[in-house]
Formats: structure tokens, sequence, C-alpha cells
């Protein structure tokens, strides 16, 4: 049997924590707990540990775990993850972390007040994606306990032997120091209401085992070459549009063990923020599952050699750039051709867009383009289409939303859609005088939040008229994907616009409608945004405004007739 894991499905940052949490929980005896994600706060600092195993008969350990390359060089540990080299200092932060740990457990009456002598602690390094041979070696942490990619088929029993090989006249743990420290750790964060985090985490689970069971339709395309899968928002396109890549680029092996069927894949999008969670995704995958190129439309034009342009001249992003594009399509050679492209979000793609990703094909005639879309998301005023016909096929399911976020923006969505998410609570509108009003009522709602028990970083506010203050000041006009980078890895509140958030989602989201007027694609832009929230949705604006864009039905939905206020 598996070890325990506490939580079942922890919300872990990166993938390389996940998979590293998925070996333990596997390889660790039934007697076993593995604490995934735990956080404490003492008088130095906030502590995010990783992981952290707790065996009887052995010990407990503190594991810090580091994705991408990782290296020693010059006494310095430095690490790349494809978005440049930083020095880090694993073992200080395990070591770290297992003080933080150690003394809160010790300090608790619980544990003082149970005579009990002190029990073997330890920690350890896991370096999932970088080679370490059997001479590494490094001053401040010993060879058997920096565990990289070839120990990991056996981590379990490594990280087992590490109390045990370190010299120590401590005791090693007892079940009852196990359900000892389970105890202090539950036992110091009793929530006084509902915690909103674990019950969204609880159906983020869900509704990935549901997207999962939807990866099954990508067998259908495995025989077609020309596809476009057409869905609503939260119906799992991007995830799938991400899996199909991954799959076309690994192939199959035959009864040999040969590989003839993996292919030269791009996945493309428009957005950055897309293209940055698409890449971050990829980095953490095994090597063969990596396409041959991730990012935008205008980055697959830099990579060609095409010039990078300036915010301020839309011609030529939409004109100037594709038409060069094609040109440097039809100088490519073979090799750096492609057997297959996929789009995500293509209704964002102009007419010019696809002649040099046709062009860009191995074979135009019969190479793959597969298509994820939704024409209700169409928020740009680009009206292109795939110059081929495509094989449709139709997703009906809402599978990341809460039942009542998906009734919310239902009467928005492109098609009927089967809500599949589960129960959340109900959408809520604040009613404000004026544009200018719904950015400061929108910060104050985040706060609310907040106190209620949301975690900043689940909180994202998104506008729909003119970008917010933080977001201009955080962003500016400096390299996009610093600023995006901030979605995945920053602690805070999220602050962004719906043109940039296509693809992204947030577990609560305040949807501010900073606008007086209904402009072109307004409707469209009030589908995006109240879409990208899966479990909690406030909506702020102008109740004339909100029910001009989204109709009667939406406003229904979301009580505006009954407020009195317009």
């Amino acid at each position: 049997m598996p070890a325990t894991a506490v939580p079942g499905n922890p919300q872990l940052i990166t993938q390389s924590e996940r998979d590293v949490w998925e070996r333990l929980v596997r390889q660790l005896a039934a007697a076993d707990v593995v604490l995934a994600g735990v956080r404490l706060t003492d008088r130095r600092k906030d502590h995010e540990l990783d992981l952290v195993a707790l065996m009887p008969g052995a010990g407990f350990v503190v594991i810090e775990v580091k994705g991408g390359s990782v290296w020693r060089q010059d006494g310095h540990w430095l690490q790349s993850r494809g978005s440049g080299t930083h020095t880090i200092d694993p073992v200080d932060q395990a070591r770290t972390n297992l003080y933080a740990l150690r003394e809160y457990v010790e300090a608790d009456p619980r544990w003082r007040n149970s005579s009990r002598s002190r029990v073997r602690w330890a920690h350890c390094v896991v370096l999932p994606h970088s080679e370490l041979g059997e001479d590494f070696a490094t001053p401040d942490c010993p060879r058997w306990a920096v565990h990289g990619k070839g120990d990991q088929d056996k981590l379990g029993a490594r990280v087992r032997d590490i109390p045990v090989q370190q010299d120590s006249r401590n005791r090693p743990p007892n079940e009852d120091d196990v359900e000892l420290v389970l105890e202090i750790l539950r036992g110091r964060r009793v929530p006084a209401m509902v915690d909103p985090g674990a019950v969204a985490e609880y159906r983020e689970g869900e509704a990935d085992r549901l997207t999962t069971e939807q990866a099954t339709l990508l067998k259908v395309t495995r025989l077609l070459n020309r596809v476009e899968v057409r869905g609503g928002a939260g119906s799992g396109k991007t995830v799938l549009a991400l899996t199909q890549a991954k799959e076309m680029t690994r192939g199959a092996l035959n009864r040999d063990g040969q590989d003839h069927s993996a292919k030269r894949v791009a996945l493309v999008c428009y957005s950055i923020g897309l293209a940055e969670y698409f890449k971050r995704q990829v980095a953490a995958a095994p090597r063969k599952h990596r396409p041959a190129f991730v990012g935008t439309f205008h980055e697959l034009g830099q990579l060609w050699g095409g010039p990078d342009g300036s915010r301020d001249n839309p011609d030529f992003w939409e004109v100037d750039l594709p038409t060069q594009m094609a040109e440097l399509a039809d100088g490519l050679d073979h090799g750096h051709k492609f057997d297959a492209i996929i789009v995500d979000e293509a209704q964002d793609f102009a007419d010019l867009w696809w002649t040099p990703l046709m062009r860009a094909l191995r074979d135009e005639e019969t190479g793959g383009l597969f298509v994820y879309s939704d024409e209700n998301q169409r928020i740009f005023s680009r009206f292109g289409q795939p110059p081929v016909p495509l094989v449709p096929l139709v997703l009906d399911h809402n599978l990341r939303n809460t039942k009542q976020i998906a009734a919310a923006f239902g009467p928005l969505a492109p098609m009927r859609m089967r809500p599949r998410g589960g129960d959340g609570v109900e959408v809520r509108f604040v009613a404000v005088g004026s544009k200018d009003e719904a950015v400061d009522a929108s910060d104050g709602v985040a706060v609310e939040l907040v106190d209620a028990g949301w975690h900043p970083r689940d909180i994202a506010v998104i506008t729909t008229g003119s970008r917010h203050p933080q977001q201009i000041r955080l962003a500016g006009d400096t390299d996009q994907r610093a600023y995006w980078a901030s979605f995945w890895e920053g602690d805070d509140v999220f602050f962004g616009h719906v043109l940039g958030c296509k693809g992204l989602e947030r577990r609560a989201v305040v949807l501010c409608v900073n606008q007086d007027t209904v402009t072109d694609r307004s409707r469209e832009r009030l589908y995006v945004g109240m879409s990208r929230a899966t479990d909690l949705l406030v909506v702020v604006g102008l109740p004339a405004v909100v029910r001009d864009m989204g109709g009667e039905q939406v406003a229904h939905e979301l009580g505006i007739e009954r407020s009195g206020a317009e």
C-alpha cells in the first residue's frame, strides 16, 4: 500500500514538486505520511516546506525540490528553468525549514508536556531533472542527501535512509509521534469558518480528474490530420491542446521498442500569458514530450529571423510581420518545418497569420493542423479562418467552473454547456455609480476576500476597460514575461485585463467592468472575464452597462434587475 498523503490532492506550485510527491507516496510504506505544502510563520520569516516525510522507525525528513537544471559552480548552486540562470541555496532552504518545523512541533504543549525525547530530524534536496554522478560532492550536504534524476526510481528508500545514516543519538519516531505531529499541525490550523482554499483545492482535483477523462477524445484525432475542437470556456480546450502536443511529440513505441510516429510539433497561441503557461508545463514534462516549438505566433516569426516591433505599431503585428513570416517559412529547410501545428485560442488569429503556419508544415497537403477555438471569445477585431477544411469536434461539458459561475456566463457561451464543475457559492454583483468607482470597489472586494480566508495568490482583479493602475505599475512597457511570471510565482493578488487573461484562470476573480459605455466586443470581454473564475466570481460595475453588455439573461443571473440600482 502507498504512504498516506496529507492533503490527499495538494496544490503544488510546480510540476516537479507534484512528480516528487507522487513518487514518494508511491514508494514509501503504508505507515509513512507525506505532507505537502506546509506553511509556517515564526519570528524570523514565513516558511514554505515543499514536502515532509514522517516515517515511523526512521525519522522526519524535510525535502526541498528544485526542478529544471541545477548544478554547482564556484561554490554556488545555480538553477536554470528556461527563464534564465539564478543563484539558489536549496540546502540552506531545507535546513532552515527543518529547524522551523522542529521548533514549531517541539514548542507545542502537546509535545512538550508529553515528556518525549527528541526524535531524528533530517533534511534533503531532490533535483528530479538533474543528473548527478556518484562522485558529486558539496561541503554543505552529503551525496546521500541529494537525489538527482538517476535516483528517482529509489527515492523512497533513499529518503528513508537519510535519518538512519546521520550520526544522531536521537531516537527514531514511532507511529504515536507521527500522529501527534499531524495533530499539532492540524490543531494550530483549525479554521473558525469554512476554508475557501481547501474547498477550491478539492474541487480542482475533481476538475483535473474529469479533464483527464475527457482527454480520451484525443484518440479520435489519431487518424485525422485536420481537426477543429470547439468548446466554450471551462471545457478544457487548453489542457487538451497541451496534452495533444506532448503526446504527438512523444509518439508511440512499436513492438520492437522503436518510435516511428513521433512528430515535430509546434504549439502556438496569441497571448503571452497563455504562451508562458504552455512553456512552464512543457518545461516540467519529460524531454521526449516537449514539442519543438511552444510560444506565441509572433515568437515563431522571431525564431525564423523576423524582426521585433513596437507595441505602438499594430500594423506591424497584424500585417507586416505575418507577411514576412510567410516568406521566411518558404525558406525553411525540411528539418525546421513541422509535421503538425496545434493552435489554441485560434479565434484570435487573423487571415494573414494562417499562411505562414501552413507553409511551415513539411507537407502542406497532409500535415497536421489542429485548432482549438471558442468563437464567443473573439475579443479582437480579427476574423480569420483556417484556409483548409477541418473536421469539427465539440466539447459541451464545463469542467472547470462551479455550476453557479457556469450558469452566470452561460447565456454568453457559444452553445449550451453541461455544468460538471461542482457546486460553489452564488455569483455576486456589486453596483457602482461610475466607472472610476469600479476600480476602488474591486480593490475593496479583493481585500474582503483575503479577510474571508482566500489566499492572495488565488485572487485576480481583471478589468474590461482601461488597465488597472496596479497592472500598469507592475507591467508598464517592460518585458511582459516578467509580469506574467508573477501570475504563477507571485504570492499577491494578480491584476490583469481580459485581453491578456484568455486561457488562464484563478480560483477567485473580481471582474471590474470599468467602462460607462458598451464598446465593440464588450459582450465577448464580459464572457471572457466572467469565465476566468473557477470557484468564486464577483462582478463590479454600472448595472445598466453590465446589462447592455451581457443581455437580460446575464443581468438576471447576476441579480441586477433585483438590485434596483440602474
